[in-house]
């Protein structure tokens, strides 16, 4: 069974604050959830209460399985000042390590017209590859994850897998990975085996919502039984993020992917 790691953004806000989330989310099962950015410096995150939301994972013996760096920064866009990120680093990294979470997920952007996409993901190879060196002996992971221009956000950089594998590749560092998003790959038209295959061990994270609409498994078109078969045979076995927006109570729209979980 894959470990299941409802985002407290979306899921179990029927509880009130975020150490609320944490604690319903364990109520209802559940050993792990993700979350979004800690300090609420990037809309629409709201700032969290680290030491509340602690006692909370502490409390419930939930692990923090994600977490957003930030700011989320455009990287492409003149002047391509980089250091606010930087700086937010570190602090993204000290909150992490407070609360237990392995993983740092990082985005590429807009991308920007006036220049080749190539030259544009060579540039955010050495970005991370400072980042990383910045970080080094954190025990902290990050993770770039690709995003859908069709729906959800247009004019970003990288929105294709093997885009974040080449980056990821580039980056050439046990701490740097890809986080593979089945409902991004989806509305991208990618095909999921072949993107796994292609991008091997370089996936230190998945995550979840049905397609179309981003809701819940089970709400959409997508084949979750053949989804976590076709996850089960890339050899990933990490946790898996439910970042969706429930069409229902929380509670609720969770039982099937839980029970499509335990078959995978």
């Amino acid at each position: 069974m894959y470990q299941l790691a409802p985002n407290i953004e979306l899921l179990f806000t029927e509880a009130g604050d975020y150490q609320d989330r944490v604690r319903a989310a364990a109520a209802a099962g559940f050993d792990a959830v993700e979350m979004w950015g800690p300090t609420g410096r990037d809309a629409p995150a709201k700032p969290k209460d680290i030491p509340a939301l602690k006692a909370a994972l502490q409390e419930t013996g939930t692990q923090l399985t994600a977490q957003l760096a930030e700011p989320r920064t455009q990287f492409m866009l003149p002047p391509k000042d980089h250091s606010f990120f930087y700086q937010c680093l570190d602090e993204g990294v000290a909150i992490a390590q407070e609360l237990g979470c392995p993983r740092l997920v990082v985005g590429s952007g807009t991308g920007f017209g006036g220049s080749k996409r190539q030259t544009q993901l060579d540039e955010l190879i050495a970005i991370y590859e400072k980042a990383i060196a910045q970080i080094e002996g954190s025990g902290i992971t990050l993770v770039l994850e690709p995003v859908n221009i069709r729906v959800d956000h247009p004019g970003a950089l990288i929105d294709r897998t093997s885009d974040a594998v080449y980056v990821a590749r580039g980056v050439d560092s046990p701490n740097f990975g890809v986080l593979y998003d089945i409902y991004h790959s989806a509305v991208e038209g990618e095909d999921m085996a072949t993107e796994l295959a292609n991008a091997g061990a370089i996936v230190k994270y998945v995550q979840l919502a049905d397609a179309p609409g981003r809701g819940e498994p089970g709400s959409g078109a997508l084949d979750w039984a053949e989804k976590f078969s076709v996850l089960r045979a890339s050899g990933y076995d990490g946790p898996v993020g439910l970042e969706y927006s429930p069409t229902t109570e929380s509670a609720a729209s969770v039982a099937f992917v839980r029970e499509v979980g335990v078959a995978a």
